[in-house]
């Protein structure tokens, strides 16, 4: 059996950076169905928190698990029951892309203070500042949202 410590940290938005998550009741709803959801599926979700276009997520990814098949779980259940349960009033989705980097053991802690503190950090910041400060740091390239249909 392999032994395997590798956490990732995660981060998606809603389609269209949508305000869909916008209550903190909801939010918390939704970070604890994925939570629950992806324990039942295998994947250990360290810690999970966000704001109400985006989600990240610190996993402990296993030796059989993939990052694409971790996001499609994730996210395509969590939309599916989103949707299901009619939590938003509108068709929920979430953006198709999503960043993911490395976390060592040493920073474990930091990136969980960080994730938990999304509520106070977006306060004052928004998530495509937090995106570009992602984008500079790791030197990843920008996710354009996706055009909105009647913006061609």
């Amino acid at each position: 059996m392999p032994h395997v410590r590798v956490y990732i940290h995660l981060v998606w938005s809603t389609k269209y950076r949508e305000p869909f998550l916008h209550s903190s009741l909801l939010r918390k709803k939704v970070w604890k169905h994925i939570k629950k959801n992806a324990e039942e599926k295998g994947i250990h979700i360290d810690f999970i928190n966000g704001y109400h276009d985006h989600c990240h997520c610190l996993v402990a990814l296993q030796s059989e698990q993939t990052l694409s098949q971790i996001m499609q779980l994730i996210k395509g259940e969590s939309s599916f029951w989103i949707n299901k349960n009619k939590l938003c009033k509108d068709h929920f989705q979430w953006q198709n892309d999503y960043y993911a980097v490395s976390v060592s053991k040493s920073a474990l802690q930091n990136v969980r203070n960080y994730i938990k503190n999304q509520e106070f950090h977006h306060q004052t910041k928004s998530f495509e500042e937090e995106e570009d400060k992602l984008i500079e740091k790791y030197g990843f390239l920008k996710m354009d949202p996706p055009a909105k249909a009647g913006d061609i």
